[in-house]
């Protein structure tokens, strides 16, 4: 129909005794993702199952660019393929800042479906060249990264080739809600607060859908503290938090170097503030001229992230200065350095 859509599917109770331990990779968890059929086994590239490290006092950073194709969003396009290939599908086409087009043409090849990507200006050359080395035909397009997006949707409503995208197939968010199974899987908790990059908000679903399966589960009895990153170059949520309002704020995209976070326009903008709103969720503006010093502070440290990454750092940083030192705080490495320049 061209419209977002949510997945009819409730899994059974999360229990680890249900957890496939014998399998490394997001599919250990299958038992509580709608998985089709045996696809995913020649599908999958052992994503997920990343190591949490304890950084420096409490922070503990969930290395999610030890995947495949260096990023987080390696979860939720293992998923999406693995049902692409289980309905037929043989053509796929998707618009990205970088990582989920990277992500989403690695796993296309890896299924033999033809891949044809969307990408603004602003993409990191390096992004452009993984998304090709794959197979996939990339598009760049001028303008801002909501109006790749349009460009993308016209060839679908056109064309009627299947649309994999990040944002509106809840099937990716089947994949990245395992990033919280693991950690639980890992350290035998959830941490008490948790920061989250948002732009499109693909792993903010993904944790909340996660989160809220550990609750009905009885896991956990209350919601950690969420924090959500955002670029102050574009920062539609900070700005509508702020306003109470109800859907996300016309901005302005300024250029940023967090290129991952650099969505105007969030098609599930308001299912996002829903959930914001509902389980207090605080919200931080980075500066830009923090990204690059705070790069440079983590790379001195042996982490070396893209951009928007070390933005979820520097949003750390800024809220314990407004709010106190956490005691203990869980922080994705969503992005790897060799993806992203400049230095």
């Amino acid at each position: 129909c061209g419209c977002l859509w949510k997945l009819d599917f409730k899994p059974p109770k999360f229990d680890l005794d249900e957890v496939d331990k014998g399998t490394w990779s997001i599919f250990r968890y299958r038992r509580f993702m709608p998985v089709d059929d045996d696809s995913w086994r020649n599908i999958s590239l052992g994503e997920g199952m990343t190591p949490i490290i304890d950084f420096d006092d409490g922070i503990l950073f969930k290395m999610e660019y030890y995947m495949p194709t260096l990023s987080f969003k390696d979860r939720g396009a293992a998923m999406l393929m693995s049902h692409c290939h289980s309905i037929g599908v043989k053509n796929v086409v998707q618009d990205s800042s970088g990582n989920a087009g990277d992500s989403v043409a690695a796993y296309a090849g890896r299924a033999g479906i033809k891949c044809e990507i969307f990408v603004p200006q602003s993409t990191s050359p390096k992004k452009i060249g993984m998304i090709r080395a794959h197979g996939a035909v990339c598009n760049v397009v001028q303008g801002s990264r909501d109006n790749c997006a349009d460009v993308c949707r016209a060839k679908v409503k056109k064309e009627g080739v299947y649309y994999a995208n990040h944002v509106y197939n809840p099937l990716f968010y089947e994949g990245t809600k395992t990033y919280v199974y693991e950690v639980y899987e890992q350290i035998g908790r959830i941490p008490e607060n948790i920061i989250i990059p948002v732009g499109n908000g693909t792993l903010f679903l993904g944790v909340i859908k996660g989160l809220e399966e550990l609750l009905a589960a009885g896991i956990i009895d209350k919601m950690p503290q969420i924090i959500i990153a955002q670029s102050a170059q574009c920062a539609p949520f900070v700005k509508a938090v702020e306003k109470h309002a109800k859907i996300p704020s016309k901005v302005e995209v300024k250029p940023t170097l967090a290129e991952g976070i650099a969505v105007g326009v969030p098609m599930r903008g308001k299912e996002i503030l829903e959930y914001i709103y509902k389980y207090d969720v605080r919200t931080i503006a980075v500066p830009e001229e923090m990204i690059l010093p705070t790069r440079g502070r983590l790379a001195a440290r042996g982490i070396f992230c893209e951009h928007t990454t070390a933005a979820s750092y520097a949003a750390y940083k800024l809220y314990c200065k407004q709010y106190g030192r956490m005691k203990e705080c869980l922080i994705p490495m969503c992005g790897a350095g060799l993806k992203s320049e400049p230095w």
